[in-house]
């Protein structure tokens, strides 16, 4: 049923928002792969992929690094050459 409603609104012109998680934007931005990624951070590529997928929530520290790799992905590309 929200597949239908969403083609509705699509031909009635109306717009949708896509939201990147942070954790994919922040992967992105640095320019790794998952497993390269979760291996700078210290965590399991599957517990990369659970945050990817908005199924688990990274902890403070994990998100502080998430926030770095967003404004400086200078500074974790260096940390991971």
């Amino acid at each position: 049923m929200q597949s239908v409603k969403q083609m509705r609104a699509e031909k009635v012109g109306h717009a949708h928002e896509v939201t990147i998680p942070e954790v994919i934007e922040a992967r992105n931005k640095v320019g790794l792969t998952q497993g390269e990624f979760s291996e700078l951070l210290g965590v399991s590529k599957r517990t990369l992929q659970e945050w990817e997928q908005g199924r688990k929530k990274p902890s403070g520290a994990a998100s502080s690094l998430l926030r770095i790799a967003i404004e400086r992905p200078d500074v974790l590309q260096e940390v991971f050459a």
